[in-house]
């Protein structure tokens, strides 16, 4: 038996916050007329968001599930389970206590990484150790590598969990070495202070083909840990998503936006090879007169292309301004996989980073309902660099894609002060209400007096809740050299 190895890491979840509008004033010589057939008209970008962040008295929205998600089953047991493919999404659900396999057929020289987005359904409640667990088993039950166990956490507060687990080949480090059929295990652990429903889970299966020539198996010794300057700058309205299909496209810069309490919001930033990743999360003031102390409030996490956890920062709060920065990262590099650090050996892929931030529903019990201000800061560092050649094709094969030219051509929309974000905007930012009437047979033409442009004030607070993530190193094969293992059942506060 090898030595098996327990890190805890942090995680969080989405939602988004609702706007206001308000009645335009009209000449009463047309008041008739309007108020028989008053047009509401959308600016560009606001179609895309509705529906798709916040419901009726701050109420976050659904998760995003992807577009294209295939709905499947798992089985209790191993011999009648669903095939997964890679490149492929997947939508499933599993009970409390469930243990759910899928399969997968495997070359011999390809890593695989499965991960599973666990999401409660609405008025569910959740304890600390509510937890989702995923393995990826051959046909002796052996895990191929490591394991996680993603928890809910000391907030408590419903929202998305994810976890993740590979078969890799880089080397004699792991089992499964071999082609053949191998299986996804999903488990759900829970309290009897928690909800009995069902919990839906979104399921993503990623290939990552072997190295043309192989390299270096030792992970950079150096590489520049020092804190930079914080970002400066006029912050730009940008909106989060609400799933990871749907994050908003950040790049660097410093952007604003609102977050409600239960909410997660969604957003990812494109790194390339050598490149360095550094955020920080602020929450503005409330402008309500509760007041008291919430633990575990907002948690900014992060995870990596394959949607593997890199690392969480968290911070309490009390109606006051707070401020948090992920501690710094390695360059994206191959070679960082062979670390002995976890958030270094997540930093091993180009392409889009996610930032996932989390404001706990118990927020609202001290201070309202919200919004309450975001600013996040995002900064990118290096030059991009060339990286090792693959000897195949990725599955999807934009998975560790970065995107060139500006951050609004790769997401189809503007970024601006009060601009919304495409694919996953808030329509709510500005509406315009015009006027206008039609006879039988006739256009009668009316002159508004004015156009009123409604913008929604956004107010400052936050707080999410970080979820514990054990991970578990396969228990049959020897493991990496022994290391001191993080442990940490929150997020690490600044």
């Amino acid at each position: 038996m090898g030595r098996r190895t327990v890190r805890w890491r942090a995680m969080s979840m989405h939602g988004r916050a609702l706007a206001a509008t308000t009645a335009t004033a009209i000449t009463l010589a047309v008041a008739v007329a309007v108020a028989a057939m008053c047009v509401t008209v959308t600016l560009p970008g606001q179609a895309a968001a509705a529906g798709s962040q916040v419901g009726t008295a701050g109420t976050p929205k659904p998760y995003a599930f992807a577009e294209d998600a295939i709905p499947v089953e798992g089985t209790a047991d191993t011999t009648n389970s669903v095939r997964l493919d890679p490149g492929k999404a997947y939508k499933s659900s599993i009970p409390r206590d469930g243990k759910l396999y899928y399969r997968l057929q495997l070359d011999a020289t390809s890593n695989a990484y499965v991960s599973a987005t666990a999401i409660p359904r609405a008025g569910e409640t959740v304890s600390y150790a509510d937890a989702v667990k995923v393995s990826v088993q051959d046909g002796n039950s052996r895990n191929c590598s490591f394991s996680e166990t993603a928890h809910f956490g000391a907030t408590q507060s419903s929202r998305p969990i994810a976890a993740w687990a590979s078969r890799e080949t880089d080397g004699d480090r792991y089992a499964c070495q071999t082609a053949g059929t191998y299986y996804v295990v999903v488990e759900r652990s829970g309290t009897t202070g928690s909800s009995s429903g069902d919990w839906d889970l979104e399921l993503g299966f990623v290939s990552e083909p072997s190295l043309k020539k192989a390299g270096s198996t030792t992970a950079p010794e150096t590489w520049n840990s020092a804190s930079p300057n914080a970002l400066a700058g006029e912050p730009q309205s940008r909106l989060g998503g609400a799933g990871f299909t749907k994050a908003t496209a950040l790049k660097q810069g410093v952007w604003q936006d609102t977050i409600s309490p239960g909410q997660t919001l969604f957003y990812k930033v494109p790194v390339d090879w050598g490149q360095q990743l550094y955020t920080t999360a602020e929450l503005g003031s409330s402008n309500s007169s509760g007041n008291g102390y919430v633990g575990t409030a907002l948690v900014m996490s992060l995870y990596n292309p394959v949607r593997g956890f890199v690392d969480d920062v968290g911070s309490g709060y009390d109606g006051s301004q707070r401020s948090s920065a992920i501690d710094p990262l390695p360059p994206v590099a191959y070679d960082n996989r062979y670390a002995l650090s976890d958030r270094v050996t997540a930093m091993r892929f180009p392409g889009s980073y996610y930032l996932v931030v989390h404001l706990a529903s118990q927020v609202a019990d001290k201070f309202g309902d919200g919004p309450f201000g975001l600013t996040l800061r995002v900064r990118v560092d290096g030059t991009a660099q060339t990286g090792p050649a693959y000897a195949g094709q990725a599955q999807p094969r934009d998975a560790f894609d970065v995107p060139s030219g500006d951050i609004e051509d790769a997401v189809g929309g503007a970024g601006g002060p009060g601009g919304g974000s495409a694919g996953e905007s808030d329509s709510g930012t500005m509406k315009l209400i015009a006027a206008g009437g039609i006879g039988a047979g006739s256009v009668l033409v009316l002159t508004l007096g004015m156009w009123t442009v409604v913008a929604r004030r956004r107010a400052g607070t936050g707080a999410g809740a970080g979820a514990a993530v054990v991970v578990e190193e396969a228990d049959t094969v020897p493991a990496p050299p022994a290391s001191a293992p993080r442990e940490h059942g929150a997020p690490r506060y600044p």
